[in-house]
C-alpha cells in the first residue's frame, strides 16, 4: 500500500522537469496505477450508465407514456439528492475512507438499476417506479462523484491535476459516445426497460475495480480528534468555495448555467421525438454526436487551456455550450436542414462542457486544501446539481405551458446570462492556477492530515 501512495508525492519521474514537459493526458494514467484504477473504474460505469441516459428517457416515454411533467419530474428526482443532502454529504464523506465510499455506492446501484429490467419483465413497471430508481441512484451517485473528485488529488501530484481531469472528461466524452449508440440498439433491439441492466452490471464491475484501488483515502482519526458538529463543517465547505474570488465567479457562472442547462435537458429528448419526429436510433445517434465532440474537447482541453489560460478556457467552453440550446431550437422537422442544425447544436453541447468542466474541477482540486475539499465538492453540487433539480420541475412545467421549442431558446437565453457572470469576472485574465487558498492551509493545521 505504501509503494503506490507515494504515486501522489512524485513530482517527476526519470528527473524530468514538469515545468519544460509538461505531462499529456495518457502519461498521468501510466505513472500513478492507483489513478488509473480509478479511471478505469468510472470509465466502465460511464458507460453504463450512457446507456442508461438513452433508455430511461425512453422508457418513461414510449413504454410508460411519460407527459412532459412527468419528464421534468422524473429529471428532477435524480438531481434533488443534491438539493437536500448535497451539503451534508460533503461532512459524512470526509468520515469514512473515500475507496468505501466508492465502492459501496457502486454496489449499491447495481441493485437499485436492477430492478428497472426484473419489473418490466413482470409487467409491474410504472412511473412512479422510475422515480424511485432515479432518486436513490441520485443518492449513490452524489456520494461517489464527491468521493471520485475528491481522491483524485491524493493519487496525482497537483501539477498532474489538469492532463488527469482531462483523462477522465475524456474517458467520458467517449464512453458516453459509444452508450448513446448502443443504448440506441439495445433499445431497438432488447426495449428500453431491458437495455438498462447493462448500467447495473457495469456499476458491478466498476466497484470490484475501486475495490482494488491500495489507497483508502481515509483521514486519521476523523472522528475523534475534530468537532462534530455538521453545522460547523458545512459552513467550512461554503467559506473555502465563496471566500475565494476566482473559486466565487466559476461557481455563480456554474450554478446559473446548470440551472438553465437542466431545463433545457428535460425537453430535449421530447423535442427530438415529437417535434423533430426522430426514432429511437437517430435519438441516440444525436445524442453521441454530442459525445464525439466532447471527446475532442477533452482532448484538446489541456493544450487550449495551456495556451490561452485557465480562466479563458473556462469562459470560451461556458460560451460554446450556451450556443447549443439556441442552435437546435431552430430545427423544424426532419428535413437535412434541420438534421445539419441539430448537427451543429450537438457539436456545441458536447464540445463546451468538456472545456469549461477540466478546468473548473482543476481549479477546485488545485485550490482547496485537501482536508476540506470534499466539503468543498459537496458545496458545489449542492449549488449546481441542486439547482439543476429545480431546472428539470421548471423545465417539465415550461415545456407543458411555452412549448418545448420556448422552452429551448429561453433556457438557452439564460445559460448566456450565466456565461456573462463568468466574463465579467477575474477569470478572463486568469492564465496559471493560483496558489492554494489560505483559508484551506489554514484549516488542515487544526484538522486531522491524510494518510496513506
Amino acid at each position: 500500500m505504501a509503494a503506490d501512495a507515494g504515486d501522489a508525492s512524485e513530482q517527476t519521474r526519470g528527473g524530468r522537469d514538469e515545468s519544460e514537459h509538461p505531462t499529456r493526458t495518457w502519461e498521468v494514467l501510466a505513472r500513478h496505477g492507483n489513478f488509473r484504477k480509478l479511471f478505469l473504474g468510472n470509465s466502465i460505469s460511464l458507460l453504463g450508465s450512457s446507456v442508461t441516459t438513452v433508455a430511461l428517457p425512453l422508457t418513461s416515454v414510449v413504454y410508460l407514456h411519460a407527459s412532459p411533467t412527468q419528464m421534468g419530474l422524473l429529471g428532477a428526482m435524480g438531481l434533488l439528492p443534491h438539493l437536500v443532502l448535497g451539503l451534508p454529504a460533503g461532512v459524512w464523506a470526509d468520515r469514512v475512507p473515500y475507496r468505501r465510499v466508492l465502492t459501496i455506492t457502486d454496489f449499491a446501484q447495481t441493485l437499485v438499476l436492477g430492478s428497472v429490467p426484473i419489473l418490466a419483465t413482470c409487467g409491474l413497471l410504472r412511473m412512479w417506479h422510475l422515480y424511485a430508481v432515479v432518486l436513490f441512484a441520485g443518492v449513490a451517485n452524489l456520494f461517489e462523484t464527491i468521493a471520485a473528485q475528491s481522491f483524485t488529488p491524493l493519487l496525482v501530484p497537483r501539477e498532474e491535476l489538469l492532463p488527469a481531469n482531462s483523462a477522465l472528461m475524456l474517458s467520458n466524452a467517449t464512453v458516453n459516445t459509444t452508450g448513446s449508440a448502443l443504448g440506441g440498439l439495445l433499445v431497438t433491439v432488447l426495449s428500453a426497460p431491458m437495455a438498462v441492466a447493462v448500467d447495473a452490471l457495469s456499476f458491478l464491475v466498476s466497484g470490484m475495480c475501486k475495490a482494488s484501488i491500495r489507497h483508502s483515502g481515509r483521514i486519521a482519526d476523523s472522528v475523534t480528534t475534530r468537532d462534530l458538529s455538521l453545522r460547523t463543517d458545512i459552513l467550512e465547505g461554503l467559506r473555502a468555495v465563496f471566500s475565494h474570488r476566482i473559486l466565487r465567479a466559476v461557481i455563480l457562472a456554474a450554478a446559473i448555467g446548470a440551472f438553465a442547462g437542466q431545463l433545457q435537458a428535460v425537453v430535449l429528448v421530447l423535442f427530438f421525438v415529437r417535434d423533430l419526429h426522430l426514432s429511437s436510433g437517430l435519438v441516440g445517434a444525436a445524442i453521441a454526436v454530442s459525445g464525439v465532440a466532447g471527446i475532442l474537447g477533452a482532448t484538446m482541453a489541456t493544450w487550449f487551456t495551456r495556451r490561452i489560460g485557465t480562466g479563458r478556457a473556462f469562459i470560451c467552453g461556458v460560451l460554446l455550450a450556451s450556443s447549443g440550446g439556441l442552435v437546435v431550437a431552430a430545427a423544424v422537422g426532419p428535413s437535412p436542414m434541420s438534421l445539419f442544425i441539430l448537427l451543429l447544436a450537438q457539436v456545441l453541447r458536447g464540445i463546451g462542457p468538456s472545456i469549461y468542466g477540466v478546468n473548473q474541477q482543476t481549479l477546485r482540486q488545485a485550490v482547496i486544501a485537501p482536508s476540506l475539499l470534499s466539503r468543498a465538492n459537496a458545496t458545489w453540487r449542492f449549488l449546481v446539481f441542486g439547482g439543476q433539480s429545480l431546472g428539470a420541475l421548471v423545465g417539465g412545467m415550461s415545456g407543458s405551458v411555452l412549448g418545448l421549442r420556448a422552452t429551448l431558446i429561453a433556457s438557452g437565453c439564460m445559460m448566456l446570462v450565466g456565461a456573462s457572470t463568468a466574463i465579467a469576472s477575474p477569470l478572463r485574465s486568469l492564465r496559471e492556477l493560483p496558489a492554494r487558498q489560505v483559508l484551506g492551509e489554514k484549516s488542515t493545521a487544526q484538522r486531522p492530515t491524510w494518510i496513506r
